[in-house]
This record gives C-alpha cells, structure tokens and sequence, in this order.
C-alpha cells in the first residue's frame, strides 16, 4: 500500500507539472499571437489606432512572468522617472541578471546608460534588447538616437527606417526619418 501511494503522488506531480508547463506554453504562444497580430494591425492602423496598439505592445512587452523581476522593472522606471539614473542602472541590472531572456529590461537599461551619457553599454543593451524582440521599434529609436549622437547619421538613418517599417506612425520615428534623409539620401547605406 505504501509503494502504491508512493507511486500515486509521483503520477499526480508529474501530471501536475505537465499541466502547468502546457498552461504557461501555451499562454506564450497567445502572447506571440497576440504580438504578430498587434504588429501586422500597427502597421494597416490610422494614427489614433496606432496609439491604443502601441499601447497595447508596450503592455505585453513589458511582461515578464515573474513577480520579482516585474518589481524590479518597476522599480527601476521610478528610479528614471526620478531621474536618478545610477540606481536605474542598478535595478535594471538586477533585472537582466535575474531574467536574461526578459528583453525589455535589457532596453529599459539602455535606457538609464543613455541618460547617463554611458553610450558604448546603452548600445550593448539595445543590440541584445533587439536581439530578443527584434520588433521593438522603441529599442529601434533608442539606437537611432544615439548613434545620430555619436555622429553616425547613415546607421541612425537605418535604425529609423527599421523602427518606422514597424510603427509608421510614431511621430519621433517620422521626425528623425525626415531630419536624417536629406543627409543620407545619395550616400551609400
């Protein structure tokens, strides 16, 4: 009777750790559905539209399925909103210690070097940022930004245009594609 109960809890913790593997797989899968879907309508969308699904994306990427790195991204957008960027800084790298595979704490990172005119790691931050979310024309802009800063218009100009193939009408994106394209245009890109 013993081995037979022994037995029984090991089948109903194996099924409950396949249902709960199942559940969060497929709470992803919608999640990414959920993206393609925003993405393809961001694109189609008049700009009021554009504006409820930019807010929409920024909402699921900014999920990470964890409480604790959820606090640190809080944590950390407080300490930008105060403008105290060095333990913006520090709760993010928490964060992208924590959730390596979470891409927006990689990009609110970038973020806080930015800001702390730390640019050589705010780039390191936007590439793996991209790397995890390539759609992410907000990590997009960012790049743009700081290589227009650093005086390389033509990849700023190239970062924009990425970032306004996926969100044609965020208004920053247009603004720079406008102001770059006289000096790019003729150049080899």
């Amino acid at each position: 009777m013993g081995i037979a109960s022994i037995n029984l809890k090991a089948i109903v913790a194996a099924s409950i750790a396949f249902v709960m593997i199942s559940v969060a797989a497929q709470a992803q899968e919608a999640d990414l559905n959920d993206e393609s879907e925003l993405l393809e309508a961001l694109v189609m969308a008049d700009p009021a539209e554009a504006k409820r699904l930019e807010r929409q994306l920024q909402a699921l990427w900014s999920k990470s399925g964890s409480a604790s790195a959820d606090l640190l991204l809080k944590r950390g957008r407080d300490a930008m909103e105060a403008e105290d960027y060095g333990v913006a800084i520090e709760h993010f790298t928490a964060l992208t210690d924590h959730a390596p595979e979470f891409a927006e704490g990689w990009h609110m990172r970038a973020s806080a070097f930015y800001n702390a005119q730390l640019f050589g790691p705010a780039i390191a931050d936007l590439e793996r940022a991209l790397t995890l979310n390539p759609n992410n024309y907000t990590a997009m802009l960012g790049l743009g930004h700081i290589l227009e800063h650093i005086n390389q218009p033509e990849l700023a100009y190239d970062a924009y245009v990425r970032a306004q193939s996926i969100h044609p009408h965020h208004e920053d994106v247009s603004k720079a594609v406008s102001r770059l394209a006289p000096q790019v245009q003729g150049k080899s890109i």
